[in-house]
């Protein structure tokens, strides 16, 4: 026993035991039989025993609520190494080690030796490396516990050859979930050498080979078996339903294929399972299988068939699950509800019908079984993303026993029926991104176990009812994209559990309450872009001792501490109070956040010198730094080198050399945005110097930046969005720009950039936006544009010199939202393949990410913009840029006419031609671009009758056909006779909104027939008269003209040069009225 004591004392020498578990183990006196984890044998009294496992081994369900809870956690697990001492317990039979954390070290060898064990479980523990095959001497092992619960685990471990499992002839439960056995392939040759085997797991081993060939294997005393999130990509083994002693099955994930052989029984025998998770595998979608499956169903309990891509005329195969309380159909294809044939809907406890199609379907009418039970067992309703509409039952008040409710992201719309109130064990209640109005009920505060509350993109208004406070348990409040208004209850304070709150994006006003200050769990909160108003002091943050996150930008709050030296009794992660009040002087209680990664203090009136580089010092950990438009004098002449997001634009100026030098300079790389300020001076040295950079975001725009751009691009491998957009830089595009291989988004539009494009961006194949208006580029524009760049979503040419055809390869730019050639010098007629483009036709949706060339998980994103002229004024589009669809090939000296193939783009909100030489009629089915809004042909040489099919342009609210030869009536619709006369000025138009009234030229033609069918006779008088007129004044005109050359030249001289005034005059005149 002394011996055995001392193994102990040395076992524990090893380890690391943070919480002192092992406090117990001391003393050379004492009895290790009483040592906490030791169990020793009655008879023999020899150690027999250890249990250690962290967590009383439920590391399985570990959910870690705060911060404090991980910690506390994670000092539970003993760390360390493991002792070859425990070699002198020869009468060892039990070793569980689990949900500890060994750091990645290897299982040891000398395990292996311990040769009388009959469980041994290391699982969850982070052992890393190679399992050693020595485990396969442990020839008395019933229990082999190798695998891992948690699905983001830093270390992985590793079985190159599964042979030594053969020798484990007596194992009854194998658990190696997590274990990399990607190297072996026969691991089922390896399972059918153990026939004592009850329960088999290998969840997630990468396992890439099921041999479905295999007909049998010696698994009939398997009961449990897991196969799990492994990619088999294959049909399904016959030797799976040979188990026929199966009470669990999972295959979730594992990519299995019909059609099953009619040959092979499936679901017949498995007369004993209860637990049937198939998920992710479609050779569920199968009549036969599931009316195989029915015939057993009347033991089964839970049964998944997610993801099996199962139809409702396929499901109305299965029948009889009357056993069944746990239901999940989620991700099919079903469009009808269930019926009373598929189960006893009465007895269920949890269904789970997300991600179906049931568009044409009301709530009510889905849950209408559902509602007809007396005494209905519901625990559980997920019925999120399925298009489902109609309003909220109050019948749900019925379900008194449900515990979660779950109807995000639907089209249901109305109010919370007063009914919901009725719920007490409600747990869960989630109704985001639907169409719900009205404020909340009273009644939400009778949810007397109500732990989530999500009702954030709805329409509810009203304010926030008092009763939410009696929500004692509450611990996530999220209603925000919402329309409450008035201000917070004054007892907020007493949610004592609640950790997160968002009340963002909504209307509330007044000041937040004291009480707010008492919450201290809270890790979360957010309340930015409301009309919040009034001063903030210390009492608002007392015993926020938990609270990481503050988002409260976009109020008029005043944060003043009272105190100097105001240290918080928070640590924040994340912190964004711009618009806020916090000036004049900087916030200097800001140094105590050390834990700090994003900063936001942006606009809250500060006017004071850059604080010094020891208060940066403070903030090893920031990330993001945004303090734009306030008064900081001086620079940041120190930047954390963990900063990837500068942007201090605005009321700063200073040579861009200062802070590029510290960027560049650095260990880390970051995204720099500098842009909106004042910087100077020219970029030759700063971008050509400190060799290559791994900057993903360079932003200079909008700053006094002179000089040539300089041709040093290939040390910026890495970049992914450039913008030197409204300097004054000068000369050619580099073109050394080709070598951004990686880039996405060029803006140096607004400089006085001049030459050809140079061909080398033929290389720039990711590029999405290509910004370069407003300089002086001439030359055609490149073919290659549009043969190469063929992901290009935005290209603005506009304000250049730009001459030549529209090459016919612009067409090639299938997916382009946005083509901006105005102001150039084009010339020739308008491409006829312009339906190519599958944004514009509809055929396509629009990608926001890809203006979004850099995002973070923070309020804080670099996103593409851009001036456009929409609606006849030119305005700057940032966030909604990726919803703008436009052509405008305005002011060039286009001809020709408008092909028809435009219409086809049906999607396209703006388009506008004006000021050119088209000539023709505008194309009839132009009715078919239904989204157009802005729509502009002014100024040209259009001719013919406006098409009736304009009167379909229903969003039609900016319309400009002045200054044609356009005749006829004005198509009757509300948008084209709500627009001015200056629409339509300068054409032979008649009809509403102009004054000019139409005449019926068909009537007055009948009429007149009619007349001369009354007359007697022909007035001969007349006719002789105007014969007469006629005959003499033609030859007193012509016959000059006739007989002398140099009259006949002057003549059609003068002529000619009046009809060139005339027409010179009327396009003066409507430029000038287009202008105004």
């Amino acid at each position: 026993m002394d011996g055995e004591r001392q193994a102990l004392l040395e076992f524990k020498h090893g380890l690391i035991d943070e919480a002192d578990r092992l406090a117990s183990w001391v003393g050379e006196e004492s009895d290790c039989c009483n040592w906490v984890g030791i169990v020793c044998d009655n008879y023999t009294g020899h150690v027999s025993q250890i249990h250690l496992a962290a967590l009383e081994g439920h590391c399985d369900t570990l959910d870690y609520g705060t911060e404090k809870e991980y910690e506390e956690g994670s000092r539970q697990r003993l760390k360390g190494n493991l002792n070859s001492s425990l070699l002198h317990l020869k009468q060892l039979r039990h070793l569980d080690l689990s949900c500890n954390d060994f750091g990645g070290i290897n299982v040891p060898n000398f395990i292996g030796s311990l040769g009388n064990l009959r469980y041994l479980n290391l699982s969850t523990s982070q052992f890393g490396g190679t399992i050693p095959p020595q485990l396969g001497n442990l020839t008395n092992l019933q229990v082999l516990c190798l695998g891992s619960f948690l699905e983001n685990s830093y270390y992985e471990s590793t079985i190159l050859n599964m042979q030594w499992w053969s020798s484990l002839r007596r194992l009854h439960h194998l658990e190696m979930s997590r274990v990399d056995l990607s190297k072996e392939t026969a691991w089922h040759q390896v399972i059918n050498t153990l026939p004592s085997l009850a329960t088999l797991g290998m969840s997630e081993c990468q396992l890439l080979y099921i041999n479905p060939r295999v007909a049998r294997l010696n698994v009939t005393s398997l009961s449990f078996l897991d196969l799990s999130n492994n990619n088999f990509n294959s049909s399904v083994p016959r030797w799976i339903f040979s188990a026929t002693s199966l009470v669990s099955l999972d295959l979730s994930g594992c990519n299995l294929h019909g059609p099953i052989p009619s040959s092979v029984a499936t679901f017949h025998n498995f007369t004993s399972l209860q637990l049937l998770h198939v998920s992710e595998n479609d050779f569920m979608n199968s009549s036969i299988v599931l009316e195989e499956l029915s015939s057993i169903s009347g033991n089964l309990i839970s049964l998944d068939m997610s993801y099996c891509g199962v139809s409702s005329l396929v499901l109305n195969s299965l029948h009889n699950l009357t056993s069944v309380i746990r239901l999940d159909l989620s991700g099919n294809q079903l469009t009808k509800g269930i019926t009373k044939l598929l189960l006893n809907i009465c007895n269920l406890k949890q269904i789970d019908l997300s991600r179906n199609d049931f568009r044409n379907m009301s709530l009510t009418n889905l849950l209408e079984n559902l509602f007809k039970c007396k005494k209905p067992a519901l625990e559980s309703l997920v019925l999120s993303t399925s298009g489902l509409s109609g309003h909220l039952p109050s019948q749900l008040g019925q379900l008194e026993h449900l515990e979660h409710l779950e109807l995000y992201s639907n089209h249901i719309a109305g109010t919370i029926p007063d009914s919901i109130g009725r719920l007490s064990r409600l747990q869960t209640l989630d109704l985001s991104d639907n169409l719900i109005f009205d404020p909340i009920p009273y009644s939400i505060g009778q949810l007397s176990s109500l732990e989530v509350l999500r009702i954030y993109s709805n329409l509810v208004n009203g304010s926030l009812p008092d009763s939410v406070v009696k929500l004692s348990h509450l611990k996530e409040l999220v209603i925000s994209n919402n329309s409450l208004i008035g201000s917070l209850p004054e007892s907020i304070g007493r949610l004592s559990l609640l950790k997160r709150m968002d009340l963002s994006y909504n209307k509330l006003s007044g000041s937040l309450p004291n009480s707010l200050g008492q919450l201290s769990k809270l890790e979360e909160v957010r309340f930015s872009s409301n009309f919040l108003s009034g001063a903030m002091t210390e009492t608002h943050f007392v015993k926020l001792v938990s609270l990481k996150d503050l988002f409260g930008g976009g109020n008029k709050l005043t944060l003043r501490p009272r105190l100097v030296n105001w240290i918080p009794s928070f640590q924040l992660w994340r912190l964004n109070l711009n618009s806020w009040g916090l000036g004049p002087q900087f916030p200097f209680w800001l140094q105590s956040q050390k834990d700090l990664v994003l900063l936001d203090i942006s606009n809250t009136g500060i006017y004071s010198p850059m604080p010094p580089d020891s208060f940066w010092r403070l903030l090893p950990s920031l990330n993001f730094l945004v303090m734009s438009h306030n008064h900081i004098r001086g620079t940041l002449s120190s930047i954390p080198a963990t900063l990837s997001l500068l942007d201090l634009t605005k009321h700063l100026r200073c040579h861009v050399l200062h802070y590029l030098h510290y960027f560049l300079n650095g260990t880390f790389q970051p995204t720099f945005d500098l842009s909106n300020n004042s910087f100077e001076g020219s970029l030759h040295h700063v971008l050509c110097s400190y060799g290559e950079k791994d900057i993903k975001v360079l932003n200079l725009g909008n700053n006094h930046l002179s000089g040539v751009i300089p041709e040093c691009w290939e040390k910026w491998p890495t970049l992914k969005f450039l913008n030197l957009e409204k300097n004054n830089l000068s000369g050619g595009i580099p073109r050394t720009l080709g070598s951004l291989s990686m880039l996405q988004s060029l803006n140096m539009g607004g400089n006085k950039l001049s030459g050809r494009l140079p061909a080398s961006l033929v290389n720039l194949t990711k590029l999405n936006i290509i910004q370069l208006s407003g300089n002086e580029l001439n030359g055609s524009i490149p073919t290659w544009l549009g043969r190469e760049l063929s992901f290009l979503r935005l290209v603005n040419l506009k304000s250049n010199s730009f001459d030549g055809n529209i090459p016919h390869e612009i067409c090639h730019l299938t997916h382009i939202q946005i083509l901006e050639l105005s102001d150039n010098n084009l010339s020739g007629p308008i491409p006829s393949c312009l339906n190519n483009y599958t944004v514009l036709s509809g055929k396509e949706t629009v990608v926001n990410a890809l203006y979004r060339t850099y995002s973070f998980d923070t309020s804080t994103e670099v996103i593409a913009s851009d001036s456009l002229v929409r609606k006849g004024r030119e305005d700057k589009y940032s966030t909604i840029l990726p919803q703008v669809l436009l052509l405008d090939f305005s002011n060039n000296d286009l001809s020709g006419s408008i092909p028809s193939e435009l219409t086809a783009l049906s999607a396209l909100q703006s388009l506008n031609l004006s000021r050119n030489q088209l000539t023709g009629r505008i194309p009839e089915k132009i009715g078919g671009m239904k989204a157009l809004e802005s729509f502009d042909l002014s100024v040209n040489r259009l001719s013919g009758e406006l098409p009736m099919s304009l009167s379909n342009l229903n969003f039609l609210s900016n319309f400009n056909v002045s200054c044609n030869s356009l005749t006829g009536r004005i198509p009757s619709s509300t948008q084209l006779q709500s627009l001015t006369e200056s629409s339509f000025f300068g054409n032979n138009l008649c009809g509403d909104p102009l004054t000019n009234r139409c005449t019926s030229v068909e009537v007055t033609d009948t009429k007149d027939h009619k007349e001369d069918d009354r007359s007697d006779g022909a007035d001969w008088a007349l006719i002789i008269s105007i014969v007469l007129g006629f005959v003499v004044g033609f030859w007193v005109i012509v016959a000059p003209l006739l007989l002398s050359r140099s009259w006949r030249i002057a003549y059609f001289r003068i002529m000619s040069e009046l009809k060139y005034l005339i027409y010179d005059a009327m396009h003066k005149y409507c430029f000038s009225m287009f202008a105004k």
